[in-house]
């Protein structure tokens, strides 16, 4: 791919600061501050790209709310891998007609992954009136511009043409805590799995410059910022485009040399890139977290063909056991997809045997969702979904079974733990999560969020563990599972 073509310059992303002061002015003569609310759906890259929005929308001189009602702008960022998720899109903007009646004037903005399906965008054309503004994951640089051609042309607008995708440098961004941080180290995917609609509605893979992404990651750890999980549709094939030769190995290892009080995670992960050189590096960083999340999809070698996955169990299991080799505490997850059109009993039954075989700490599992615009949702598909749930319910009580074994394994230990949240549960009001990213739920200071603290764990169940805070010292629990 021509980087030329990829890399936006300084001239366009110019004109964007230009719109946004535009804006700016417009809500300032006004008089009043108007308020936005961002409803992301979907993914970790979906929650970035909707910092990003808010980093737009801050610089325009918008507040935020979680009212539609009181929203003048409301921006529904979305997700098109399951049709449950398009559903509460419609829903959502089935009830956004009364808001909009209440206040002609607010404006309505859909985006994300769902709105660069063609069909979608003609739906909403015809059938959601009240939307004013319709654009997809490539278009998210040029917000400012749509939405300043909404407010002067008075008429809606649809910038949802099939780009091959480009890469935005230095947008603004508004960061939700001061814990986590997201950052996209590349765009887009190349893989075309016959059941996966990514390819086609948010472009080839395109990787971000090394220097930029270092520069950023190191701008985090000095703010603070704790957890910080490098994103792309498929790390594992970061630095493929770049002129220079990089790969993902080689990114991993640069950013571990950034001094700080932080972890580095990462998603998603494809088997076919994975390599031993990336496990070694992850083994001798000091910041990277010895979790992986590994999809498999299926143990079957056939439905693996079909889904058009360049790995076959054998290559997979290879891959799990030098992982574990190299990190004996290394925290292993996946995703599964059951009831993929042709899949036999049988087969299903493989894929449990492989979750038996590699003992997940935890899995995402899935009932095949047809796409439309998938070569999977062509495919002749004869087993009924009552069939699939019993294969489906079999898969789960196998992994749950496991995790509760393995969890229950955490008690008596001590780990050191990031504190990041507040529960409804008096008896354990704080969570946390481990190195390996097991949820926490525990007894203690609530002075202490958003650090790391020493967490003895006294219980464990299928989905967590629970512990007590120990009292802060100098000596510190080093980083485990």
């Amino acid at each position: 791919m021509d980087r030329k073509q990829v890399l936006l310059d300084d001239g366009q992303m110019a004109r964007q600061r230009e719109f946004t002061e535009k804006i700016h002015a417009m809500h300032q003569a006004r008089g009043r501050t108007p308020l936005a609310l961002v409803d992301t759906f979907g993914c970790q890259q979906n929650v970035a790209d909707s910092q990003h929005i808010l980093g737009m929308l801050r610089d325009m001189g918008c507040e935020f709310t979680d009212d539609a009602a009181r929203a003048d702008i409301v921006v529904m960022n979305t997700c098109a891998i399951r049709d449950h998720a398009e559903k509460r899109v419609y829903g959502t903007l089935g009830a956004l007609t009364h808001t909009k009646k209440a206040n002609p004037e607010q404006i309505i903005c859909l985006c994300g992954c769902m709105a660069q399906r063609p069909e979608v965008a003609r739906k909403v054309r015809e059938s959601y009136r009240h939307v004013d503004l319709v654009f997809g994951p490539q278009a998210l640089w040029k917000f400012p511009e749509l939405l300043y051609r909404v407010y002067t042309r008075r008429g809606r607008v649809f910038s949802v043409e099939n780009e091959h995708g480009s890469i935005a440098e230095g947008m603004p961004v508004v960061r939700e805590g001061r814990v986590r941080a997201w950052v996209s180290i590349m765009y887009g995917c190349n893989n075309f799995c016959s059941y996966c609609i990514v390819p086609y509605v948010r472009g080839r893979e395109r990787s971000r410059a090394p220097e930029k992404i270092v520069e950023e990651v190191r701008q985090l750890a000095a703010e603070g910022f704790k957890e910080i999980t490098l994103l792309g549709q498929n790390v594992n094939s970061y630095g493929k485009d770049l002129p220079e030769p990089w790969d993902f190995a080689d990114l991993l290892r640069e950013l571990d040399k950034i001094d700080g009080d932080y972890l580095i995670r990462f998603m998603s992960s494809q088997p076919k890139d994975a390599s031993f050189k990336l496990f070694d590096t992850m083994a001798q960083s000091r910041h990277v977290a010895h979790q992986l999340h590994l999809p498999v999809q299926s143990g079957s070698d056939r439905v693996l063909r079909a889904m058009n996955r360049p790995y076959d169990r054998a290559k997979y299991l290879d891959l799990i056991g030098y992982a574990r080799k190299v990190m004996p505490d290394l925290v292993l997850t996946s995703d599964v997809i059951i009831g993929f059109p042709g899949e036999t009993e049988a087969e299903a039954m493989e894929t449990v045997d492989l979750v038996r075989q590699v003992e997940f700490d935890a899995l995402f599992t899935f009932i095949f969702s047809p796409r439309p615009g998938t070569p999977a949702a062509k495919m002749d598909d004869p087993v009924p979904r009552a069939e699939k749930q019993k294969w489906f319910d079999i898969l789960c009580s196998t992994q749950n079974e496991i995790s509760a074994r393995l969890h229950a394994g955490y008690v008596g230990r001590t780990l050191r733990v990031l504190v990041d949240g507040e529960t409804d549960d008096a008896r354990w009001p704080l969570s946390a999560r481990t190195a390996g990213g097991r949820l926490v739920h525990l007894v203690g200071d609530k002075s202490a969020l958003g650090q790391y603290r020493d967490v003895k764990i006294t219980d464990s169940n299928t989905w967590a563990l629970f512990g007590e805070m120990l009292p802060a010292s100098k000596e510190r629990c080093s980083f485990d599972a």
